[in-house]
């Protein structure tokens, strides 16, 4: 008997008993959905935090690491402004830097009309919002007049609306930090995705957060190259230069995103795997159930094998037989699940704001797996029936 013959002698089986069928695959139908999903919401939030950390403006931060001894002789130097304008004006310089993304931050209580409440106030230099892909939803960004001129102007955050404005408008209302008055011209959009945090935010122009806190503090700054092969060289450069001007010993340092992400990743792919793999006991579960079922059928056709036999079939083709039925059995429910896993994968990244990675790998991994697992549990069903006796199975019932 040929291949096809197995085939559509299972289609048969598996179809003239639809609900046993479809009770039995169940299992395998949410293992093999489970699996997909895991895996691919895995690998859509490790780009996600990839994406985080590492940014795709081909930028990258600057920071300061006084030395312990710099530290014992000044334990507040961490909190002291870390570069000036000075420093930027020299930065730029760098044949390999574009652009350089500064700011500064300072939380503190922000007011309107008698209520209060505490915001993180930064002010940025006027690419900060471009580069790090700000929008807003209403109103307008900052504009180039406003960091020229050290407009009182800000960009807020929507949380402000419930906490200060009672659900109304935001848009052109004068709050006060530190009791100094600044107009809202902008609201920030939200950001579709779990790690984006629903704080208190403002930006306001540089020029404008240092006359409000009478700094002239720069707390970070990030420099921009034109191209991503460019960018180590530019951080390089710009922290030799740094280390010089300020006499200092490796205290200004490249903050290696791709180092952090690339370790996140790691424990992004333990989690997968340990998930993944708890996932996969429901297949286990499946596939013992398909083995089950299996027993049943050869039980119940035990008269229809004592024929095949008499009319001279073999051993191993009564083996391939009930083995076929078992692997069409479980291919069906691995399909199935293919089809629940990735719809649900997509779901949740849509949701999410994360991308979609459904890899064509992990779901031909899926059909083989289902397939694998009707082989395994097929076998002690397909060997029952191939070692029967023809006679005793022509006068069984």
């Amino acid at each position: 008997m040929s291949i096809f013959e197995n085939i559509k002698m299972a289609l048969s089986s598996i179809f003239t008993h639809k609900l046993r069928s479809s009770l039995t695959i169940i299992g395998i139908i949410i293992g093999v959905g489970s699996v997909i999903a895991v895996v691919a919401v895995g690998k859509s939030g490790e780009a996600m935090l990839k994406s985080q950390f590492v940014g795709e403006k081909n930028t990258i931060e600057l920071y300061y690491n006084p030395s312990e001894e710099e530290l014992q002789a000044n334990p507040n130097s961490l909190l002291e402004a870390s570069f000036t304008f000075q420093d930027i004006r020299t930065i730029e310089n760098i044949s390999e830097v574009q652009r350089i993304v500064a700011s500064s931050s300072e939380r503190t209580k922000v007011s309107y009309k008698g209520k209060s409440t505490n915001g993180l106030i930064t002010g940025v230099s006027d690419i900060y919002m471009e580069v790090n892909q700000l929008k807003v939803s209403s109103g307008r960004m900052l504009l180039s007049r406003d960091f020229f001129a050290g407009n009182r102007t800000a960009v807020v955050s929507e949380s402000f609306r419930d906490e200060l404005f009672d659900n109304d408008e935001m848009m052109g209302k004068i709050i006060y930090i530190e009791s100094q008055p600044v107009e809202i011209v902008g609201v920030l959009k939200e950001e579709k995705n779990i790690f984006a945090f629903d704080s208190n935010a403002i930006y306001l122009p540089l020029k404008t957060w240092q006359s409000i806190f009478s700094s002239t503090a720069i707390s970070e700054i990030s420099i921009q190259a034109e191209t991503p092969e460019n960018l180590r060289l530019a951080g390089e450069k710009a922290t030799n230069i740094l280390n010089r001007i300020h006499n200092k010993e490796d205290a200004y340092q490249v903050m290696n995103m791709e180092e952090i992400a690339d370790g996140v990743a790691k424990v992004t792919n333990i989690m997968t795997i340990i998930i993944g793999s708890i996932a996969g006991i429901s297949l286990f579960v499946g596939g013992i159930g398909v083995m089950n079922i299996m027993l049943v059928s050869v039980t119940e056709r035990t008269r229809e094998i004592g024929i095949r036999m008499s009319l001279g079939a073999t051993r191993e083709q009564i083996l391939t037989q009930f083995l076929i039925e078992s692997i069409v059995l479980t291919l069906f429910g691995g399909l199935i699940g293919i089809l629940f896993g990735t719809g649900g994968a997509m779901i949740f990244s849509y949701v999410a704001g994360w991308p979609s990675l459904i890899s064509l790998p992990v779901i031909i991994g899926g059909i083989l797996f289902s397939m694998l697992i009707g082989t395994i549990f097929g076998i002690m069903p397909a060997r029952k029936a191939a070692r029967m006796d023809p006679i005793q199975a022509l006068g069984y019932g």
